[in-house]
């Protein structure tokens, strides 16, 4: 027995359990997007060639021609892909099957029916489909763009609320000197934040030059027609993508690498947030808000695990693992063509489903998170070794001998006490003012710049 598809059936993750949270990419990344996708590139090329006073046999088009090719192209529908689909069956060719179906559609109209053998005109497939890819690609990236920036509102809002919390920093896992919970999430806002704006001005590239990029059938059949031209205004100003002048039958795919490993970057600081606020919630330094319902153990039913988190941190990683296989496989062509791309490219939504799976889940995790000021606060009062380094600098400026010698025999290794180190401060020849700000400060209070360089964030 063959089961029907639902989300209780679907094979992958991206289409059933987290359906819900892939919804969107549905309409871009789908079998049903990229027809759509060539269905277009098709009409709107078809259209440059009419616009073109030197193909004759072509145009000029008429207001009503131009409205029958325009209604076409908004009008595209879930039936016409299947129509697509049922057509493929038979040529087993996935473009030529567009080809066919808008030739059909444009037949309806008595002006465009003589000139349907333009349809597709002096292209290879791979024009369509890079094309295609290059449009998908670049909805793709606008809505992964949208839900990054909701994860940056809420680290910029944590941050800002969070500026003056001092906390203990770690280093090595070990007490160092102090910071701020604001200025850390600061940091991760900040790397962000760039690798966004790298994101964000992204070229997307496309060609349309034939079948091994030379204009061949185009050139040999209007000899007189600038092709690079045509095929500039028709990338770069219809389409809205960057102009390709130079490739084999393939558009090298050198673009999609650089877009997948920037969005791999993205992953990988908001997975190492992730892991961070993970080990944050596991010293007690944050709580989660308690929603009713929830169950945390199976058996144990104090806890209220950092699930969120958990899940953040396995669907970054799997995104990850295919955007850098993709990478790393798509710019690799044998010769002048071969379709091992073809079937990669296929897979670019599942990338993108994980990342939001990732990006849905980071999101309502750092909304159920609140700060335990008291255990921080207690942490830091904890570890007066860690003003170590506020004192031995100090004692650099007034020219004590070996004064990181000095603090390392007091401290390293050793729990001290506040009054082992006023202690220890009161043997030092130094100014009053000096030695008295040294016995006074805590721990919390030696932060630096922290608060300022949070806010400036």
């Amino acid at each position: 027995m063959t089961l029907s598809f639902n989300a209780l059936t679907a094979v992958s993750a991206v289409d059933g359990r987290y359906g819900d949270k892939t919804a969107d990419l549905r309409e871009i990344f789908s079998e049903y997007g990229l027809i759509k996708y060539r269905y277009r590139v098709e009409l709107r090329w078809l259209q440059t060639l009419a616009n073109h006073p030197q193909i004759e046999e072509l145009q000029p088009l008429s207001d009503e021609g131009a409205a029958f090719i325009n209604a076409l192209y908004e009008g595209f529908d879930l039936e016409t892909a299947e129509a697509i689909k049922t057509i493929e069956r038979t040529t087993n060719h996935d473009v030529k099957a567009v080809e066919y179906r808008l030739k059909e559609d444009l037949s309806a109209n008595d002006e465009l029916k003589g000139k349907i053998e333009f349809t597709h005109f002096a292209c290879t497939s791979e024009d369509i489909n890079n094309l295609s890819y290059a449009l998908m690609l670049r909805d793709g990236r606008d809505l992964l763009l949208a839900r990054y920036q909701r994860i940056t509102d809420a680290l910029a809002e944590l941050s800002a609320r969070e500026a003056q919390t001092a906390m203990l920093a770690r280093t090595h896992g070990q007490p160092a000197s102090p910071t701020t919970l604001g200025k850390e999430i600061a940091n991760v806002h900040a790397r962000l934040s760039r690798q966004l704006n790298q994101l964000k001005h992204q070229e997307m590239l496309g060609k349309i030059n034939g079948a091994v990029g030379n204009f061949n059938a185009h050139h040999i059949t209007y000899p007189d027609i600038d092709w690079p031209a045509l095929a500039q205004t028709f990338v770069s100003e219809t389409l809205q993508l960057t102009y390709n002048p130079m490739t084999t039958q393939i558009e090298p795919h050198d673009y999609i690498a650089e877009l997948l490993d920037n969005v791999a970057r993205i992953n990988t600081i908001l997975l190492d947030f992730a892991r961070d606020i993970w080990g944050y919630i596991s010293v007690n330094y944050f709580k989660q808000k308690v929603i009713a319902g929830e169950v945390g153990s199976s058996t144990m039913p104090h806890k209220v695990n950092p699930i969120d988190f958990e899940n953040a941190e396995g669907n970054f990683g799997i995104a990850n693992a295919l955007a850098q296989h993709l990478a790393a496989k798509l710019p690799v062509s044998r010769f002048q063509r071969d379709l091992s791309d073809s079937t990669a490219l296929r897979s670019l939504g599942t990338a993108f489903g994980h990342t939001l799976i990732a990006l849905a889940a980071l999101e309502k995790g750092i909304g159920k998170l609140e700060t335990n000021h008291e255990v921080i606060a207690a942490d830091l009062a904890a570890n007066p070794e860690v003003l170590g380094e506020a004192v031995q600098t100090v004692m650099r400026r007034y020219d004590i001998p070996e004064p990181y010698e000095k603090l390392k025999a007091l401290t390293r290794g050793q729990k001290i006490t506040p009054e082992k180190l006023a202690e220890f401060i009161d043997t030092l020849d130094l100014p009053d003012e000096a030695k008295a700000r040294l016995r006074t400060l805590k721990p919390g209070e030696y932060i630096g710049l922290a608060v300022s360089l949070s806010k400036n964030a």
